[in-house]
């Protein structure tokens, strides 16, 4: 692995994925060119099979290094066994190089869980943080929203919710620029009344952290920009996460019924495909790249399985943002300030 101590170093998870490692090394290659003066990309995996696509593509970039991994982390491997199971996979080594500040982040679309379970015990959380969250976001009315937790954790208590909404508002506030962001926390009902009694005790906390805490909101609040930071435990939010996806192909599919039905409206689609096209890509993961895992000691950006090659380049972009702004140390000093963790919750 070449010194780059003058760039901002990025690991690529080359063998994680459903179309790994052609996506993940077409990705990596596009990002490592776009910023060849300010990152240098690592592709971690199977030597021998990267040097052959990049040779293939034609590619010789100064900024784009390989590190072997051989073993490779699949879909099917229990997340929690992979850290000894496979320790030389492409995700373990690509997470080491973090630990060992070889790398300042790292980026793979491969098994959630495994990223989280590696992740976790081999860099650790960050200190006043029970639960890490992954963060999703949506394209809201005016401007992007985002959820946190999307599925890293579906038994959470209200004081892991407050953690999240300190994560989350620091993630919007100094990565998206949106001063003082509104918090809500995702309920069957606007009233202080209605949910569960995880949402009844996590709102007490949230109401009396000193964020800007709006109250509850409903499923059909997200999208409208009512909040900025939505808190919802992680089996909510992943639900809420994979409907969501789930609307790009509903649509996709209708518009093509649609066209399918006459010479004239096969012309009109034809006439605002392009509008069609714009509406459709903000609601696709290709267009942010990845999800922020927060919360542990180090960058983390994880991507859908079904990453192109465009997403995997916005993910390594969005782990560059990470730690350009150095949003772990500012969740630290967030932590000093308010105080608001307590093992009684």
């Amino acid at each position: 692995m070449k010194n780059s101590s003058n760039k901002i170093r990025i690991a690529v998870d080359a063998m994680g994925g459903d179309y790994a490692p052609d996506n993940q090394i077409l990705g990596a290659a596009m990002a490592a060119k776009a910023l060849k003066e300010s990152i240098a990309v690592t592709l971690v995996g199977k030597e021998k099979v990267i040097k052959e696509l990049l040779n293939k593509e034609g590619i010789h970039l100064d900024n784009l290094n390989i590190e072997n991994a051989d073993e490779v982390i699949t879909m099917s491997d229990v997340p929690s066994e992979t850290y000894k199971t496979k320790p030389n996979s492409s995700l373990a080594v690509a997470v080491r190089l973090q630990k060992e500040k070889k790398s300042d982040g790292f980026v793979s679309a491969g098994n959630t869980g495994a990223v989280l379970a590696n992740s976790l015990l081999r860099l650790g959380r960050i200190e006043g943080i029970d639960r890490p969250t992954i963060g999703n976001i949506f394209p809201g009315q005016r401007r992007e929203v985002m959820m946190f937790d999307a599925g890293a954790s579906t038994d959470c208590k209200p004081k892991h919710l407050l953690e999240f909404a300190v994560m989350g508002s620091l993630f919007m506030s100094n990565m998206l620029g949106i001063n003082n962001p509104k918090v809500g926390l995702l309920s069957i009902g606007e009233e202080k009344s209605k949910g569960n009694e995880l949402t009844f005790e996590a709102y007490k906390l949230l109401e009396n952290s000193g964020l800007n805490f709006v109250g509850n909101i409903e499923g059909g609040d997200v999208l409208t920009n009512k909040v900025d930071v939505v808190v919802c435990d992680g089996f909510v939010g992943n639900i809420v996460l994979k409907f969501a996806e789930s609307i790009i192909e509903y649509l996709k599919v209708k518009f093509k019924k649609y066209a399918s039905q006459g010479f004239f409206k096969k012309l009109w689609m034809g006439m605002i495909s392009g509008t069609v096209k714009n509406i459709l890509y903000d609601l696709s993961y290709e267009h942010y790249g990845g999800v922020p895992l927060l919360g542990i000691n180090g960058v983390a950006i994880i991507g859908h399985g079904k990453s192109s090659p465009l997403a995997i380049k916005n993910m390594i972009l969005r782990a560059e943002e990470m730690v350009k702004s150095r949003i772990n140390d500012k969740i630290k000093e967030m932590l000093k300030d308010y105080k608001l963790i307590s093992n009684n919750n």
